[in-house]
This record gives C-alpha cells, structure tokens and sequence, in this order.
C-alpha cells in the first residue's frame, strides 16, 4: 500500500523513532493493533486502526520504507528555524529572547529525554537559525545565573534552576510560553521518548502476560518442595526399617548363642 507522503508521520504515529529496528515496528504496531482493534470493547477505533495499519504495511517493507523516509526527510528539511519567526537580532529585546529560546529548547530536551539531556552546541545553532557567535553572551549569563551547564564537549543542559525559572515565568512571558508550545521546532527527543513510553507499555503488558507462566512455576516448585519432602519421608522410613532389622540380626544372634551354650552344656 502506497503511503500518503507529506500527510502523516508515521513516525510519529506509530510513536517510535525514525531510526527504529524493523522488530520494534513490528512489536509496537501489535501493541497499538490490539489497543485500536474494532473487537477492543475499550479503545477500539475504525479509522485509528486503519491509519495504524497502513503506516506498518509502508515501514515494516524495506523498499517503501526508504521512500517514505526520503521524501519525509524533504519536509522535515524544510522546516524555518525559530529566527524565521522571533527577532533574535534587534538589540536589548534580541538579547532577552536568545535567552528564553535557549532555555525553552533545553527545557525541551530535558523534558523529553531526562536521561540525556545535552543540546550540543551545533544542534542549538541549527534549531535558532543564527551562529554561535551570537551565544556567547547568552550562554554566558544563563550559565552565571545557574540556569545551564556546559560541558567540555560544549553540550549544553539545563538545571534545576533553569526548570523552575522556565516553568515559574512560562505564564508571564508571552515570548516564553510562544516558544514552549510551537510544537515540532522545539521536539529534540520526542519520537525517543514516545518509543520509550509505548516500549514500557508493551513491556508491562509482557509481564502480565508471562504472569500465568509465573505462577506455574511457583506451583511446579510447591510441588517439587513436596516431593522432596516426601523425599525425607521415606528415607527416614527406610532408616527406621534398616534399624528394625538391625534389631531383628540381634536377636537372632542372641538365640543362636543361647543355643549352642545349652548344647555344650549337654542340656
């Protein structure tokens, strides 16, 4: 089936990254399948599971996956940086925004990604649309005011500090709030995350279906504690017969002596 190029990302619909392996496609497009089923009496959606379908018949096949992904990364291409659309240049109030957009896309990043927040230094310029000359003195107070880090490969992350001055200003500064909501220009991470997510999900849903297989084997081993025990059993009952006949030799034994005794004795 021919996929619509330049109307949907299924990427982004399938909630995986574009760099994902042709089992995690597969393995997520089951999860979704089974959430957005018609039969699923919870979830079930027509139209959701035919969008689904038709994204998993285009980039689980080699060939139309490399066509989608060439002509997906035409578009992407040639989204406008954040330059296009906030004045980055203009003095005083340049200055103010280069700070707040520096902030809201490593606020981006960190949100999405926690466990690898870093920006790097080129991706900052290419998301900005200006050069790295025109951050140094942005990059310079936001890191004297504790809001980012920089590492010694020129990284960038955001810190606690930072956190709470995006999230405690975002309402008070329109420029702030315009930049943290404009979508796909501040994603860093997003498909990582959402793959991450839906991983976790169908994670657990594993578990609750190994959970039977679990609870079999906790039964198997009741049974093998058992049978060990039983095991015990039966060798003390071994031991306890071995000692009756042990008992039984003697008397033997005993009566066998009394005999001859008497028969020396000419009795």
């Amino acid at each position: 089936m021919t996929a619509p190029f330049g109307m949907t990302d299924y990427y982004e619909l399938l909630q995986i990254s574009p760099h994902a392996s042709t089992e995690t496609i597969h393995r997520v497009y089951r999860f979704l399948a089974a959430r957005y089923h018609p039969d699923n009496p919870e979830h079930g959606n027509v139209q959701m599971f035919q969008i689904l379908t038709s994204a998993y018949e285009v980039l689980s096949n080699p060939e139309s996956r490399r066509k989608y992904d060439a002509a997906r990364s035409i578009e992407v291409a040639g989204q406008a940086p954040l330059s296009a659309s906030i004045n980055f240049m203009d003095g005083f109030e340049g200055e103010m925004n280069r700070r707040l957009a520096l902030l809201a896309v490593l606020y981006a990043r960190r949100r999405s990604n926690p466990l690898r927040p870093e920006v790097s230094l080129v991706e900052i310029e290419k998301r900005m649309g200006f050069p790295r000359d025109y951050l140094d003195f942005t990059t310079w107070y936001l890191s004297r005011k504790g809001y980012l880090s920089r590492a010694d490969n020129s990284d960038f992350t955001l810190t606690v500090d930072g956190v709470d001055f995006v999230e405690s200003q975002r309402g008070q500064l329109p420029i702030l709030n315009k930049l943290l909501t404009a979508g796909r220009a501040l994603e860093t991470s997003g498909a990582d995350r959402r793959v991450n997510q839906t991983d976790r999900r169908v994670n657990r849903a594993e578990r609750r279906a190994n959970q039977p297989d679990n609870r079999a084997v906790k039964t198997e081993r009741r049974v093998n504690g058992t049978d060990r025990r039983t095991g015990v059993a039966d060798r003390r009952v071994n031991q306890a017969e071995r000692r009756a006949n042990r008992s039984d030799h003697r008397e033997v034994r005993v009566e066998r002596r009394a005999r001859a005794r008497k028969a020396s004795n000419g009795e």
